[in-house]
């Protein structure tokens, strides 16, 4: 009995070409509709949130509340996040992303709707309800985009989603005080102007939700939630810790400046060319590291120039300026990182829905801490040093979890892999390593 000859080039070039995920080669481009229903997910994912720090006085003044209750009605959505994000995977393996992402956006148009009303009650609720919903629209976006994106595209769409959700942020927190003071019903009104950009969002989607198969109708396993995977547990961390430093810094910067002297003014325009400096350096992130997927020292270095912030201020505070660039440039390099990692390190969409809701529950427990930590510390010393030490040494410790997180690997086994010719996988051979592609057995197997 013959055997085909294989020769020994053959064997070498067997040996040389990687296993590529089909998916990958066969997705289509990135066409502007899409790019389009992105951004306006984005647009809602911060909108509702942060015009209600701008708000805060006047809510109390008008409702009743005290600062403790202000402060809780501020911290609900982050500890709603953690709460809700655990919950994502599991639906969206049921009744698929882009459905579920539709039933979120109608449940956040409603939250909104209620939490304006002229009701104490309301308002707690429909925080509470819109807040569920964007961590269905946190956890969701990233397995869309790792379903729906080309894999050298991720970083580029994730930053892309980052620059939008941002700029909602601010043009937020800029327009809700003056728009509480020139429309009727005050701050209630105020409260839902973010609603039209909901209703865009619903209409992007729905037509996108014809195809949407989920995976318990066509026989797919649901990913389970990676809880003994090293990996998993750096990208999580790295969320957490950055996170913390934002929503700190976001929180308590304005404070820290004028105890150093500044006016209150003045601390209000730093904070806003910090959140600038933040976009500018999301924006710009992937056009700087473009081509490369080994994101180690990136992640790292931008976690440096965030502890490097924090220790301008507490050196040398009057170097505000420099401070807020230093944490600017550090946080929203982080930021873009941190949700990007979220789907370049699952192998499917469904892992990629598994490890969003894994590294945003906890994450955003952190983040919810960080705050609250800060002022407890801060009122038992009576001084900013000691905070923001611990803060400058938790940038070291976002350097260290960045540096494992940006690995050009995958969290679990890879997908079944097909043998492709070696033509079509030029591209790929340039970004094959022995950690994240396996190469072909040069087995007869492979004759």
């Amino acid at each position: 009995m013959s055997t085909r000859p294989t020769s020994t080039s053959q064997q070498h070039s067997a040996a040389e070409v990687p296993l590529v995920d089909r998916a990958d080669i066969t997705r289509p481009a990135v066409s502007v509709g899409l790019l389009v229903a992105i951004c306006l997910v984005a647009a809602n994912l911060r909108t509702t949130l942060t015009g209600v720090g701008a708000l805060l006085p006047e809510i109390e003044h008008g409702s009743g509340l005290t600062s403790s209750w202000g402060g809780l009605l501020s911290t609900l959505p982050l500890l709603t996040f953690a709460a809700t994000s655990p919950l994502v995977a599991r639906a969206s393996h049921r009744w698929g992303s882009a459905r579920l992402l539709v039933a979120a956006l109608g449940v956040l148009a409603v939250g909104t709707v209620v939490r304006s009303l002229p009701s104490v009650i309301c308002l707690f609720a429909g925080t509470v309800l819109l807040s569920a919903a964007i961590a269905f629209g946190n956890v969701l976006l990233p397995a869309l985009i790792r379903r729906s994106v080309p894999a050298h595209r991720i970083q580029s769409v994730s930053a892309l989603y980052v620059t939008v959700m941002g700029l909602m942020a601010a043009v937020s927190s800029g327009i809700s005080a003056p728009l509480a003071h020139s429309v009727p019903g005050s701050w209630h009104t105020a409260l839902a102007w973010g609603l039209a950009f909901t209703v865009a969002a619903l209409l992007a989607w729905l037509p996108r939700t014809r195809g949407d198969k989920p995976q318990a109708s066509t026989g797919g396993t649901r990913s389970p939630v990676p809880w003994r995977s090293r990996l998993a547990w750096q990208v999580t961390l790295f969320m957490g810790l950055q996170s913390l430093a934002f929503y700190t810094a976001v929180a308590w910067l304005p404070s820290i400046l004028v105890d150093h002297g500044a006016s209150s003014t003045a601390a209000g325009w730093m904070l806003f060319y910090y959140q600038v400096v933040s976009l500018a350096a999301s924006s710009l992130l992937p056009l700087l590291t473009r081509g490369r997927h080994d994101q180690r020292w990136t992640a790292a270095g931008a976690s440096i120039l965030t502890a490097g912030g924090f220790t301008v201020l507490v050196t040398a505070p009057a170097l505000s300026v420099l401070a807020c660039t230093l944490l600017g440039l550090g946080g929203g390099a982080c930021l873009v990182l941190a949700l990007t990692f979220q789907s370049q390190r699952a192998d499917s969409p469904g892992e990629a829905a598994a490890l969003a809701g894994m590294a945003q529950s906890i994450g955003y427990l952190v983040a919810a801490a960080g705050p609250l930590l800060l002022g407890i510390v801060h009122d038992a010393t009576h001084s900013w040093t000691l905070p923001l030490a611990a803060l400058a040494v938790l940038g070291i410790a976002t350097a260290a979890t960045g540096h494992g997180a940006g690995q050009d690997r995958h969290i679990g086994p890879p997908l079944p892999l097909t043998r492709l010719p070696a033509r079509r996988l030029r591209g790929y051979r340039q970004r094959a390593t022995a950690s994240a592609i396996t190469p072909y057995p040069s087995s007869s197997g492979c004759s």
